[in-house]
């Protein structure tokens, strides 16, 4: 199943700056393993904002549930999930 993923990270100010950057190093290693894994397709940094756009294409729901959960910035992150399904007009046959 494809999903949208929509998150958007809110670090307080006063976190201290190395743990946050140890948070951010784990972070960026997961995320890159689930990409290598084909979990997560695609991945869009929103313009002005500590956010992203991204697609996973995962089992299902559960699945793409406990990939977030694990993400380390989840503590510090609002999420909007929207589940995506193949467009009849695409032209692409690898869509799912």
């Amino acid at each position: 199943m494809l999903f949208k993923v929509e998150m958007t990270v809110n670090i307080p100010l006063n976190f201290p700056v190395e743990q946050a950057d140890e948070i951010k190093k784990k972070e960026k290693a997961y995320s890159q393993q689930l990409q290598r894994d084909g979990k997560w397709r695609h991945i869009w940094r929103v313009a002005g904002l500590y956010s992203n756009v991204s697609i996973f294409d995962v089992q299902d729901a559960d699945e793409l549930h406990q990939i977030l959960m694990g993400l380390p910035l989840y503590p510090f992150m609002d999420i909007q999930v929207d589940a995506l399904c193949r467009h009849p007009s695409s032209i692409h046959d690898d869509d799912k």
